[in-house]
């Protein structure tokens, strides 16, 4: 795999914590809603910005 630039890894550290961030307000919503539907759109939303995070980090291996 070629090079990153700092350029580029300072955007992807941006995009890791924004992700990050995202999962954790997700679940959080998730834990205090007492709407079924609700909870679940929003474990729903947790797993798929989990699913970014990872896909994001693999590009650092």
């Amino acid at each position: 795999m070629a090079q990153i630039t700092t350029k580029e890894l300072a955007s992807l550290s941006d995009l890791l914590s924004m992700e990050q961030n995202l999962v954790a307000k997700f679940s959080d919503y998730a834990e205090k809603t007492e709407d079924l539907s609700l909870k679940s759109k929003f474990e729903s939303l947790a797993q798929t910005h989990q699913k970014h995070f990872d896909q994001l980090y693999a590009n650092l291996h």
